[in-house]
């Protein structure tokens, strides 16, 4: 049997090789220049595969594959383009697109692609389901920044899970954004309109991760003075998000399970089981695998939670797209701070890239956050990066009231690794002047300047009181 295959492509040089490549294959190819010229003769045609690329003039191809889908769904579409990004790739894999791929694609791999989906499709004929799914917009704060391979991958299975509700475990290392990659199942989900709600498990004993979670009756624990449902029950068919499963405990895991199976739970000091709807992603930092071999994690549930998995690879692994990412980040740290730094110096760009970032994004966030903070004008440079200051030496002793991450004075602080621990006490109006400066950028959020300052809220308060800090109360001298 022969395949019909339509190419649709604006580029004619690219219309040509491709067609070329498919016709030499052996499929029948149908030219189109553009959505409207494919629409108007899909139905004539009848195509077994349609191959569009993304960027036409007028209609794109994700609109083209759902005007495609309302009324043939047996046909199977391939969405190419040369501008991948994250919302193109999670919109045309919710909208039905059977695979979406970034041009230039190599002759073997497209002839392979192309004899896969026509290969699945005859498969898959005649449990395909009639419909589509309506097109929801990732919130713009929770998009995603990168091209690399392996995040288009995954862009792509959250398009896939946008359409059913399987069990999800996120892995990664810390600060690689594994609730944003939660956040976006949910987003893209057919109940994005629900709650998302994210619990940390290493936060909470597990009479309070229980209590969160499948609520409580009145009495049940100390304190417990009215009932009070559980989040199993408010999400409603909503997402729950369990960050850190890894560090929950075997009796709290077994009552996960039991959620799992059959979707039934008792709240803390009840005897009446509950139902819930709710879809259950989990995420950890953690090998599961070793915990399980030690007994610290139970292997059935290990193997509940990952139906799906999701691995989400660390920055240091995709430098590519540190520069995108850096700007971005930047962008919103100036909405956000009111700060007017708009330009990375390349200097700084190249010290960005060849860090390792241990910490990830969330420590390129911090690093851009107190680098805007340090700077003057509208240039970031080299000299106001704190690369590794992420991680902060615990000091006890007479030096103890210096601030690790920060000085004042563009320089480390007498406490930096390989210093004796004195203090220089000629820099203490410098290191008053720099906890004063950022208290008044957070507005006196001391939670979020102790995070800044990469120091704990009990040593800034000695800090305040060493320095005799007060809103409003002026520069020290």
């Amino acid at each position: 049997m022969t395949h019909r295959i339509m190419v649709v492509d604006d580029d004619p040089d690219h219309l040509a090789v491709v067609s070329s490549i498919l016709e030499e294959a052996g499929y029948e190819i149908e030219r189109a220049e553009d959505a409207e010229q494919a629409l108007s003769r899909v139905h004539a045609v009848d195509p077994a595969l349609i191959l569009t690329d993304l960027r036409l003039p007028g209609m794109d191809g994700v609109e083209l594959l759902e005007r495609v889908k309302e009324g043939m769904e047996s046909v199977e579409v391939i969405v190419m383009t040369g501008h991948e990004d994250m919302t193109s790739a999670i919109g045309a894999m919710k909208a039905g697109a059977f695979d979406y791929v970034v041009k230039p694609i190599e002759v073997d791999a497209l002839l392979e692609l192309a004899s896969r989906c026509l290969r699945e499709r005859e498969l898959n004929l005649a449990a395909r389901k009639e419909g589509a799914g309506p097109d929801l917009q990732a919130d713009e704060s929770r998009v995603v920044i990168g091209r690399d391979p392996r995040l288009m991958e995954i862009f792509k299975m959250i398009g896939v899970l946008a359409r059913n509700r399987a069990t999800v475990l996120v892995r990664g290392e810390t600060g690689t954004g594994k609730e944003v990659m939660a956040r976006a199942i949910h987003d893209h989900s057919l109940h994005a309109g629900e709650p998302f709600i994210a619990v940390n498990c290493t936060a909470l004993s597990d009479t309070l991760l229980e209590s969160e979670l499948f609520g409580h009756v009145k009495g049940a624990f100390t304190g417990a003075i009215s009932s009070r449902k559980g989040y199993f029950e408010l999400a409603g068919t909503g997402t729950i998000f369990l960050d850190e499963i890894g560090d929950t405990t075997v009796d709290f895991q077994t009552k996960l399970l039991r959620v799992l199976q059959d979707r039934t739970f008792f709240p803390v000091g009840g005897e009446t089981t509950r139902r819930t709807q709710a879809r259950i992603i989990t995420a950890t930092h953690q090998d599961l695998e070793a915990l399980v071999e030690e007994g610290g994690f139970r292997e059935d549930l290990y193997f509940r939670l990952r139906v799906v998995e999701i691995v989400v690879p660390p920055l240091r692994q995709r430098r590519g797209d540190i520069e995108a990412l850096a700007l971005h980040l930047l962008g919103r740290i100036r909405s956000e701070t009111h700060q007017e730094i708009r330009h990375i110096d390349p200097q700084a760009m190249r010290a960005l890239k060849e860090y390792d970032w241990p910490g990830n994004v969330r420590e390129l966030e911090n690093a851009l956050t107190r680098a805007s903070i340090l700077a003057r004008g509208s240039t970031l440079g080299p000299e106001h990066l704190r690369l590794g200051s992420d991680r902060p030496e615990v000091v006890d002793g007479p030096g103890a009231d210096s601030v690790s991450g920060w000085d004042g004075i563009g320089v480390r602080s007498p406490l930096s690794a390989g210093s004796s621990g004195a203090t220089d006490w000629t820099l203490d109006g410098a290191i008053g002047r720099q906890v004063l400066r950022v208290l008044e950028h957070t507005r006196w959020n001391k939670s979020e300047a102790a995070r800044l300052l990469m120091i704990s809220r009990s040593r800034l308060a000695r800090l305040i009181e060493k320095f005799q800090l007060e809103a409003g109360g002026g520069e020290i001298p």
